[in-house]
């Protein structure tokens, strides 16, 4: 049984830097890296971000596709991926902290007024803007799995009012939780910031369309740290020109990377950042280790994905 690398992101990985990596946790297991230019029988696990028909064709008794990060849709939505092919996500305490810290860092953006005081700089304007205060405030975090969880908790600290909002019901000392889609309108309206880290499923997928962001406090913020698919983008631009929305923050996008005549990169409210809130994994390299281990030992495998639900 064999494990294969095959990252597919050179820029942020390459294989044979992983292979190093994950050969001291499995030193008795052969680990290849790349494409197979032919038919491989042996290779029994795959690491990567994305896969190709070529690299599922070429192996035929794959049974785990272990996803180099948290997203998954794409492999669960892919065609080419066969039903019995299982598949696992990794879960990394260091990259949900990071993306958490992603979301207050702009929310302090705005409420330090820092835009304003960049182009006053640049036009050499001294005009003294008082900050907003952290009590006063609302911030709505949509999504309250390890991530959402973890960026409400740190915007307790902060001092803000929380609001969490899931699919079914959670609770977090601090933090005001609701639960469904009837409730999700009311959250909004109430939010002077939303954050959003929503997988993507049926019902996110242009989630965030005409008629729910009209639901949205005047003049609130959105940022979107989870999936692109979230937010319908001509409707977040009208939005964003009528003036019902101050402000997006967007790290993530229905097409990445975001093609350069794309009006979101220019859209004088919206903020692009190149799907970066979340980086590092470091921590959970084991993981890849363990469930090769799992998987061959027959045992129940580390944060597998229910193909069904999506996530």
């Amino acid at each position: 049984m064999t494990l294969l690398i095959c990252v597919n992101a050179t820029e942020w990985l390459q294989d044979e830097e992983l292979r190093d990596i994950l050969q001291p946790y499995l030193p008795d297991v052969e680990i290849a890296v790349g494409h197979p230019e032919s038919p491989r029988d042996d290779i029994t696990m795959i690491a990567c971000t994305k896969f190709s028909r070529g690299l599922i064709e070429n192996t035929p008794n794959v049974q785990l596709i272990q996803k180099l990060g948290a997203g998954v849709e794409t492999m669960i939505a892919n065609p080419d991926l066969p039903d019995h092919v299982r598949i696992t996500r990794l879960s990394s305490a260091a990259q949900s902290r990071e993306i958490a810290e992603y979301f207050l860092a702009y929310v302090m953006r705005f409420q330090r007024n820092m835009g304003v005081h960049d182009d006053n700089q640049r036009k050499a304007a001294w005009v003294q803007t008082p900050p907003k205060l952290n009590k006063n405030m609302t911030v709505g975090v949509l999504g309250l799995g390890t991530i959402g969880r973890i960026a409400a908790e740190l915007f307790v600290d902060f001092g803000f009012d929380v609001l969490g909002w899931s699919r079914s019901p959670k609770k977090i000392d601090g933090v005001d939780c609701r639960s469904g889609m009837e409730a999700l309108p009311a959250l909004l309206s109430a939010s002077d910031y939303v954050c959003a880290i929503l997988p993507q499923t049926p019902e996110t997928t242009n989630l965030f369309d005409a008629s729910l962001l009209a639901h949205m406090k005047p003049g609130a913020v959105l940022i979107n740290a989870g999936r692109g698919t979230l937010i319908r983008d001509e409707d977040l631009i009208a939005a964003l020109d009528q003036g019902t929305l101050g402000g997006a923050v967007l790290d993530v996008f229905h097409d990445e990377p975001l093609p350069s005549d794309n009006p979101l990169w220019h859209h004088p409210k919206i903020i692009v950042t190149p799907h970066i809130s979340g980086w590092t994994i470091d921590d959970c390299w084991g993981d890849i280790a363990e469930n090769y281990r799992r998987l061959t030992a027959g045992e129940p495998l580390l944060h597998e994905v229910d193909r069904k639900t999506g996530y």
